[in-house]
């Protein structure tokens, strides 16, 4: 079962520092159509302005990964952490029995960023924070783990939920199969140019979700980048 997300039809909104648009439910509005997908929870995509961002603030019991597309973000935690990831770099925040963090653009450039929120294993735990790249080069006509809580996905960065997020980019004509494993449910958004995922078409900025199936055939369009998440 495939369920279609276009972007226009996301919720969100423009904040003037912020333009952010929900695939996943965060008001009532879209509870309805755009509920989670297992211990999936959250994946938005913002734009935030340049030297803006969101001032420090806590979570708790949730594994929380950013994938930036465009620009950088600059972190700093409550633990002590001072990071920068740029483009295609990724980062991931185990917010355990809670941690306290602040993000933002140091850049003159409009930052764009996926974030994903999964639900942990366990609640509770030590927090923690890493960054990790990942060149586009090396996901060329693959589906590359760059976070992951399979233990087997020994170059992805580690999550404690029952969850991977791959990243993969395509040139246009170019067709790859993924199988997905048994019992998950999958979600996926165009980060850049039109694909199409089993015999439906996405633009930039559109998701989809499938559940109760095995594989799913991936063609390109044009050319493009893509994240997928799997999740229990």
């Amino acid at each position: 079962m495939f369920q279609l997300r276009k972007r226009e039809s996301l919720s969100g909104g423009n904040y003037g520092w912020l333009r952010a648009k929900h695939h996943f439910a965060v008001d009532a509005r879209a509870a309805s159509v755009h509920g989670p997908l297992g211990c999936l929870v959250i994946w938005n995509d913002d734009e935030i302005a340049p030297g803006t961002g969101f001032p420090m603030h806590g979570h708790a019991d949730m594994e929380i990964i950013t994938y930036v597309r465009t620009a950088a973000v600059a972190h700093k935690d409550s633990l002590g952490n001072v990071g920068r990831i740029e483009a295609g770099d990724v980062q991931v925040m185990s917010a355990g029995a809670g941690i306290r963090h602040q993000e933002y653009n140091p850049t003159d450039q409009p930052l764009k960023i996926f974030q994903i929120w999964i639900r942990p294993r366990a609640a509770g735990g030590t927090a923690r924070w890493d960054s990790r790249k990942f060149p586009k080069a090396d996901r060329a006509g693959q589906l590359v783990p760059l976070a992951s809580g399979d233990p087997s996905d020994r170059e992805a960065l580690p999550i404690r939920a029952e969850g991977r997020v791959f990243g993969a980019t395509l040139l246009a004509g170019g067709t790859i199969t993924h199988r997905i494993t048994r019992g998950r449910h999958a979600y996926l958004v165009s980060a850049e140019g039109v694909l199409v995922v089993s015999g439906h078409r996405l633009e930039e900025g559109d998701g989809i979700a499938a559940s109760g199936e095995p594989e799913l055939t991936f063609t390109a369009e044009t050319k493009v980048e893509f994240i997928l998440v799997e999740a229990a």
